[in-house]
């Protein structure tokens, strides 16, 4: 070990992982993909797939338990990482839970914490099949393995978009964002005066979108009954820019997304603009939506055209045309990825 000293903040967390992984090489002929998407990819019979996601929730960067409630942090820990299989088109079966934990929680705590994450297992029909409990020092940890299946002719990777293909994402965007934005701005007031109640009326969505989301299995379903198998996926969780920047990269292709496209909730909207907030920058970087950004192939767009669900929002282009944000006018900006960065001082 040299006596060099270069600091996390010099990667952020993707380029962190990439160097950090770079000399790893995969021996197993089991193994199919490993790091660089959003679950890997194991053999498990002629037919399937295994595939394989992991996240970790930390206390103090993840979440604030001030203001989210331990029934609804289980039931995200759960949401999220079913939500990195659905990424590659797959249906999550089983989850291992370990949690680090001091001693300034009970029991009753735990036992709210894990009657949200039951409740996420039934939601999405997942099993809890194992997992660790130790000691920690600085307050709760949460690790997360999510274990899935898909055919081996239905598995969608980060790396498979090509020119000409229509950019798709589900739902609606920069809500995650704007919740949090609400909690941390009553929870700030609340600090200097507890006398004063939070604030939330008419927020309620948002905060939802923030405390308890979704992973989009329902996506998945509506793709399978309309034969439509993405070309590329994953979900997001740093923010629309930044997830498509993930997908360009590992394709090798260029982009452009359209302004005028993004689909944006009303509540957003004005809650955004009663925060000074540009709803659009909110919805490229606010991240935590965990919805799924998507490639198509053109020949399938008349499958999708018109589902309440899936927003075209921009096409693909030549990975020499760069990755590009049109605005309203027809200016075409590069897109920078602006969202969260575990590292950035």
């Amino acid at each position: 070990m040299s006596d060099k000293r270069t600091e996390l903040g010099t990667f952020g967390e993707f380029k962190l992982i990439e160097h950090l992984t770079d000399q790893f090489r995969i021996t197993n002929p089991s193994s199919l993909l490993g790091v660089g998407d959003d679950a890997a990819i194991i053999e498990r019979d002629e037919n399937t797939y295994s595939l394989i996601s992991t996240d970790m929730l930390v206390e103090g960067v993840h979440f604030n338990l001030m203001y989210m409630p331990l029934k609804h942090l289980g039931y995200k820990s759960v949401a999220v990482n079913v939500s990195d299989i659905c990424a590659m088109n797959g249906k999550a079966e089983q989850v291992v839970v370990s949690i680090a934990v001091s001693n300034r929680f009970s029991v009753e705590a735990l036992e709210e914490l894990y009657a949200g994450i039951k409740a996420a297992c039934e939601h999405y029909n997942v099993d809890l099949v194992g997992g660790d409990t130790t000691s920690s020092s600085s307050g709760l940890i949460i690790s997360i393995t999510a274990i899935g299946q898909v055919a081996k002719d239905k598995v969608v990777k980060r790396s498979g978009a090509k020119e000409n293909d229509l950019l798709v994402v589900t739902g609606d965007l920069g809500g995650a964002y704007m919740g949090l934005q609400v909690l941390e701005r009553e929870r700030l007031i609340f600090e200097e005066n507890p006398s004063i109640q939070p604030d939330l009326d008419g927020h309620d969505y948002i905060i939802q979108r923030q405390l308890k989301p979704e992973a989009r299995v329902d996506v998945i379903g509506y793709l399978k009954e309309l034969e439509v198998v993405p070309t590329s996926m994953i979900d997001i969780s740093d923010g629309l820019a930044s997830e498509v920047m993930h997908l360009c990269k590992n394709s090798k292709v260029g982009c452009h997304v359209y302004d005028e496209k993004l689909p944006i909730d009303g509540a957003t909207s004005m809650t955004a603009i009663d925060f000074n907030l540009d709803p659009n920058t909110c919805a490229l970087n606010g991240g935590e939506d965990y919805e799924l950004l998507f490639t198509i192939d053109q020949k399938d767009f008349d499958k999708i055209k018109g589902n309440p669900h899936m927003t075209v929002i921009g096409h693909i282009t030549h990975e020499s045309d760069g990755i590009y944000y049109v605005d309203k006018n027809g200016a075409a900006v590069e897109l920078q990825a602006q969202g969260w960065n575990h590292f950035d001082s």
